[in-house]
């Protein structure tokens, strides 16, 4: 552990000057983080490994609460962030927090923006090397500015290559010149500038394989394709016949019916259900298939288990052409009720990982409260006890003091006539009735 911080540099204020001439990967963090502190060890891992190599990427890290101006300036939000920084460009990471995501990562972003593919056993390595990546195919052209820009865009998440038409094997067909193909599945697609609309954001959709392993974070970066996510929920420790042919069902329509329902539709399964729990509100049986739409968080739930591939691709064309009813969404009311689950959730979760915790945080302030509700209740009574005793005192005073019109006092036996007679003092009791 000691052996591996010596390749990471530790960031003051004066990185801010020094650092163009050179490519950065910073982890900024906060001491008091408790994903920061998970990611320190395998940062430390990174910067050896980029050492060892020979990478010119340097590794260092920024404690983001000392020096907080610099952290605001590269657009720190939250911790960690991770960003490679290149001449006066910044780029963010968002991947799995792994070792060889965050290397492969820096070697992506820290390279050609465009790389060239000089031969035919160059693209063959390439295309074994990598799971998905894309192509431009021909010369100077106002489709090779857009490929630029979105490359520019882009880069933090997938591959760019440019090739010439002698290069590209021969089992590709294109149909017109200059072309953009994305390579995937043992397969490629091309772009179509009037079915596929904007070229960046077709890239953007189609920068993932047909079929994925899903779990959340990669839910998350699913939402910004615009597809539709078909995924199979299941317990993957389960080797009972329904998980088993649920999961091969839906591998089955995403090869099978790949050319029908790629442009809108990204295919995979995830172990458990406790994550689409929560996205649902609701307690999801399994195994099963939902259909989310991550944009809007509506989902579409089949009311029958599916027995077979048809019945899989006649639920997504009942999607598809608007007879199944989505459920969920982000209106005002799913949004109440998602503020009330999610503090249910809370409470829940904070009790059953720490009783006495929970205790303390729930029962002390409710006992603060409590407490401040009797003094003001018992506050209240006493003061009106005294306003009533005051009012009562006041009116004996006057009883036993009258006093003549003329404004002088009368003597006993004076006058024509008897005088008034003396009202006898009142019992306490008569007094509170009074």
């Amino acid at each position: 552990m000691a052996f591996c911080k010596g390749f990471v540099e530790d960031l003051d204020e004066s990185f801010k000057d020094n650092r163009k001439d050179d490519i950065w990967l910073v982890d900024f963090y906060a001491p008091w983080c408790g994903h920061c502190k998970k990611l320190e060890p395998i940062w430390n891992e990174v910067g050896l490994e980029m050492k060892s190599m020979g990478s010119p990427v340097k590794v260092g890290k920024m404690d983001a609460t000392s020096y907080s101006g610099i952290a605001s300036e590269f657009g720190v939000r939250g911790y960690p962030t991770i960003k490679l920084l290149k001449g006066d460009l910044a780029y963010n990471y968002r991947g799995p927090r792994t070792k060889d995501d965050i290397i492969e990562f820096a070697h992506r972003v820290s390279g050609a923006l465009i790389r060239p593919l000089p031969s035919a056993q160059m693209f063959e390595h390439v295309r074994k090397r990598h799971r998905v990546f894309f192509v431009y195919v021909g010369g100077e052209s106002p489709l090779k500015e857009k490929y630029i820009d979105a490359a520019s865009e882009l880069i933090v998440y997938t591959y760019f290559f440019s090739a010439s038409e002698e290069v590209v094997p021969e089992y590709v067909t294109l149909k017109e010149m200059p072309a953009v193909l994305v390579f995937k599945d043992g397969t490629y697609f091309v772009y179509d500038e009037y079915e596929d609309g904007d070229l960046s954001s077709w890239i953007n959709r189609e920068r993932f394989q047909n079929y994925l392993t899903v779990d959340g974070f990669l839910l998350y970066e699913l939402g910004d394709t615009g597809k539709l996510v078909a995924i199979a929920v299941i317990d993957e420790k389960n080797t009972s016949v329904e998980h088993i042919r649920l999961k091969s069902i839906i591998q089955e329509v995403a090869r099978d019916h790949r050319d029908e329902f790629h442009r809108d539709f990204q295919f995979g399964h995830m172990d458990g259900n406790d994550y689409i729990n929560t996205l649902l509100m609701d307690e999801l049986k399994i195994p099963t298939v939902v259909v989310l739409n991550t944009s809007n968080q509506q989902y579409f739930l089949l009311d029958r288990q599916v027995q077979s591939a048809e019945d899989l691709v006649q639920f997504i064309r009942s999607i598809l052409d608007g007879t199944v009813e989505a459920q969920g969404g982000d209106s005002i009311l799913q949004r109440l009720k998602r503020i009330v689950f999610d503090a249910k959730a809370t409470v829940v979760s904070i009790f059953k990982s720490s009783p006495i915790m929970g205790c303390f945080l729930f029962g002390l302030p409710l006992g603060v409260i409590s407490v401040m509700c009797y003094g003001i209740y018992a506050a209240d009574t006493d003061g009106g006890y005294i306003e009533e005793r005051y009012e009562v005192s006041k009116s004996e005073t006057e009883s036993l003091d009258p006093v003549d019109e003329s404004g002088g006092q009368q003597e006993p036996g004076g006058g024509d006539g008897p005088g008034p007679a003396l009202q006898e003092p009142k019992d306490a009791s008569e007094k509170k009735r009074d």
